[in-house]
């Protein structure tokens, strides 16, 4: 691998690590440690390698006055038919409840929505990540710092909500852990049921 190979790899890892965010020349030059100028080139040579190669379904666009790593134009429609008709799989009853905890309670640590749940939460939890459906949103202050879960403009997406205020209130009928985790799963179910077609 030569010098300009090895550069366009940095920036393409970096670019893909930001996601949507972006990267500008400037920022990606002090991450590679390089010129701005020999970042431009290198910027350039991976737009014109992603160009020429036909399976290649992304490339490097200048947005915003930040670099990014796009679909190409052409497959503008395949990406709306699937996102139109996301994959028929849908949550495991362990998934939907602790989003609906995370829902609620957020900010909300692992061992919080374990208490109400009355289970280990891990794997829903790395699930919903993978989905893009919960983020980390903080740390809490207590000793160990644990991770403080909410939800992402995905979860208000795919839901169909503009904000966490149109979620459907709960009743306050039972005080038992049982009780909140239930009252969570009904509503939740009820306002947002998954189908699976």
């Amino acid at each position: 691998m030569d010098k300009k190979e090895r550069l366009s790899g940095m920036i393409e890892s970096f670019l893909f690590l930001v996601g949507d965010e972006g990267l500008t020349v400037k920022q990606l030059a002090v991450l590679t440690e390089r010129q701005e100028a020999e970042v431009n080139t290198a910027i350039e040579w991976l737009r014109l390698s992603y160009e020429q190669r036909n399976e290649s379904g992304i490339t490097v666009k200048l947005l915003g006055g930040a670099y990014r790593l796009v679909t190409k134009a052409e497959f503008a429609e395949d990406i709306k038919r699937l996102l139109e008709n996301p994959t028929p799989k849908s949550m495991t009853q362990a998934s939907l409840e602790v989003l609906a905890i995370i829902a609620y309670r957020q900010p909300v640590t692992r061992i919080e929505i374990d208490d109400l749940r009355g289970v280990k939460s891990e794997g829903p939890i790395s699930t919903l990540i993978a989905k893009g459906l919960i983020m980390e949103k903080g740390r809490s202050e207590g000793s160990g710092r644990a991770i403080l879960y909410g939800t992402t403009d995905l979860f208000l997406d795919r839901f169909g909500l503009e904000s966490l205020q149109e979620l459907p209130p709960l009743q306050q009928e039972e005080d038992s852990a049982t009780g909140d985790t239930d009252l969570f799963m009904t509503k939740f179910q009820e306002a947002f049921a998954m189908e699976d077609d």
